[in-house]
């Protein structure tokens, strides 16, 4: 009977109970509803390989994603405090703080870090949705105001990537006072002339969308992200219209000129990259210089004599790739441009009129 019990009962327990798989280990795509592996979707930058639906990815992820080598420094958030109204719904916001704190392992829904990208220095504060929301409360704030400090010691570019539903209600009115707060920090940017990005990811809604995140000298946007102020159905019984289907889309508001430019999450950082070194003047980093300027010629003398020191047109999919990527920058720069002069024409006041005036008088 000893084979019975030592060797076929085994075999068959085996066969027949259940085992532990872990919960994580598959995805369900929010566009297509595929199921995606996680070390696949893991691979492609949390965006769908079946249809190219972007996933809201991490900020421990994003940045090591924005950043060179994926190294950089986080700056701690200033000391606010946390429970400043007392507030208490269904919970106490005391205790929504702490749940939030503990699941997310952040302080608050934002998060600051400095290093390069590309070899230019930059401050980029990010949102993590999965904090209360990413709803901007005193600490958001306060955390906006000191990376704004931050890039204007440092001589850095800032950027920022919110992922938001709004203002904190829990604040209340402290929530909503964020709002101009923001626009100062960004004014200390711009004021020192450095460059402002913004990165707008899935979704950015409310407050946030209402402030800073609407004043960037670039606006880039995922592909498929939600981007407004009041939500659909709120702007619906208010126009008494319907809606087109991608209204508040990024695709949407690249049409209506809102967003500058739409770029796929594997292209983003070369994107910023390019677009920095043009807004402060920085060589370009040396794979693009290898590879070219994006109009098929190389930068600088040297290459075949024949054609005078330039490279032949580059040919294949990368070269149209980084083509395109190099025209949408400088499309994007001569928006700045044309919105800054038109500013010094409007502020400029007419001195030949006046004097014209006078004179015929």
């Amino acid at each position: 009977m000893n084979w019975l019990t030592n060797l076929i009962r085994p075999r068959i327990r085996s066969l027949v109970e259940p085992k532990d798989v872990p919960d994580n280990l598959w995805q369900k795509c929010a566009g297509c509803e595929g199921m995606l592996f996680h070390r696949d979707l893991l691979e492609n930058m949390n965006v769908c390989y079946h249809c190219g639906h972007h996933l809201r990815i991490s900020v421990k992820d994003r940045l090591e994603m924005m950043f060179d080598n994926g190294a950089y420094d986080k700056i701690d958030l200033p000391d606010v405090p946390h429970d400043p109204l007392k507030f208490k719904d269904r919970r106490k916001y005391a205790d929504r703080i702490k749940d939030s704190r503990a699941k997310t392992g952040l302080k608050d829904a934002i998060t600051i870090a400095k290093g390069t990208m590309g070899g230019i220095p930059v401050v980029i504060a990010a949102f993590n949705f999965s904090f209360m929301g990413g709803s901007m409360g005193a600490a958001v704030g306060e955390a906006i105001l000191k990376a704004a400090e931050e890039a204007v010691k440092s001589r850095a570019a800032l950027i920022t990537v919110p992922a938001s539903g709004g203002a904190r209600m829990q604040e209340g009115m402290l929530s909503l006072v964020q709002m101009p707060r923001s626009i100062i920090a960004v004014e200390m940017v711009k004021d020192a002339g450095l460059p402002y990005v913004v990165l707008l990811t899935d979704p950015t809604t409310g407050g946030v969308s209402a402030s800073f995140a609407m004043v960037g000298d670039i606006h880039i946007a995922e592909p498929g992200s939600m981007i407004g102020f009041a939500g659909r159905r709120v702007i619906e019984e208010t126009v008494r219209e319907t809606l087109p289907d991608d209204f508040q889309t990024a695709e949407y508001l690249l049409e209506h000129g809102i967003v500058d430019m739409v770029v796929k999450r594997q292209e983003l950082k070369d994107t910023i990259t390019n677009v920095l070194s043009m807004l402060m003047k920085k060589p370009q980093p040396e794979k693009k210089a290898k590879n070219g300027n994006g109009n098929g010629k190389k930068s600088g003398k040297g290459g075949n004599p024949k054609t005078n020191g330039k490279a032949p047109p580059a040919s294949g999919e990368k070269a149209s790739i980084d083509m395109e990527k190099d025209v949408q920058a400088a499309r994007a720069l001569g928006q700045v441009k044309a919105a800054q002069k038109a500013a010094r024409r409007i502020s400029k006041p007419p001195q030949k009129s006046a004097a014209k005036k006078a004179s015929n008088s």
